[in-house]
């Protein structure tokens, strides 16, 4: 596969950078790599071929950008040269397979991300990650909404969960994500692609993991609400800290309720508990 290099300078690059990386990922971008003067973004040729852009524009900031064609890259290389590890707290650390460290943390996730989403560098998965380490896994049914990685479900299984189904509708986040469970020795976890048995599952798990975009997540969040128990728990991210009142709004029409929500830097994290 062929793909198209986008380099995109964003004046000024804070938030804007954010923002455009956010938006850019429902066009068909699959990897970005932020730079002082905004980011790099890489696109399927076939994705490429229809790209407009010109619906993009906004008050705050602006950015412009030059593409090229790329040959095949080697993108384990790519990331072995870029990809550091992330620490969530002293006691959980993402890593690449590549990396060695000193000190064994308690949650040693080891992550070879290649083209998919959740490396723990994003704000949005950090976030996440952060939360779920102060919460009670240990024999719970956990959902992974738009797994990415599975660095989540990962997280989730090393936490303690009994059983765990993570899904994707991309192939190759399927394929990425069951690679990092093996690696993680987590092989109980089910990754499957798609997503309608998982929805007509009522009051099946005790706690859902979502990271996906605000759009996603407004129109899911009724049939998320459907299959979360009573007294479970809903974790929300990848969208801007300016959202959260209108998913948290949202999401009280259909039993939950706020537990708790964190932001860093522009994105947030909102926790909603079963009503």
């Amino acid at each position: 596969m062929h793909y198209f290099q986008y380099n995109f300078t964003v004046t000024p690059p804070e938030p804007g950078s954010d923002i455009l990386i956010a938006l850019l990922a429902d066009y068909g971008f699959e990897s970005f790599e932020t730079n002082e003067n905004g980011f790099v973004a890489y696109i399927p040729e076939q994705e490429h071929t229809s790209l407009d852009l010109s619906d993009l524009a906004f008050d705050d900031f602006s950015y412009s950008f030059v593409s090229k064609k790329i040959e095949q890259v080697n993108w384990n290389e790519e990331w072995e040269k870029n990809f550091k590890p992330v620490i969530v707290t002293e006691n959980c650390v993402i890593r690449a397979p590549f990396h060695h460290l000193e000190n064994q943390p308690k949650y040693d996730i080891i992550i070879m991300p290649k083209m998919s989403f959740g490396t723990g560098h994003h704000d949005t998965t950090w976030l996440m990650s952060k939360n779920m380490l102060d919460f009670d896994f240990k024999n719970k049914h956990v959902f992974d909404m738009g797994c990415g990685t599975g660095v989540l479900a990962i997280l989730a299984h090393m936490l303690g969960a009994a059983q765990i189904v993570g899904n994707d509708i991309d192939d190759w986040s399927v394929e990425n994500a069951l690679e990092n469970c093996s690696n993680n020795n987590c092989k109980d976890i089910k990754i499957v692609k798609g997503d309608n048995d998982l929805f007509s599952k009522h009051n099946a798990y005790d706690i859902v993991l979502a990271n996906i975009n605000k759009n996603v997540l407004k129109s899911y969040i009724p049939k998320i609400a459907l299959t979360i128990k009573s007294g479970g728990y809903l974790f929300l991210s990848g969208f801007f800290k300016t959202d959260c009142d209108e998913l948290i709004a949202l999401a009280s029409n259909h039993l939950l309720s706020l537990h708790k929500q964190e932001h860093k830097n522009e994105w947030a994290v909102v926790i909603l508990k079963k009503q």
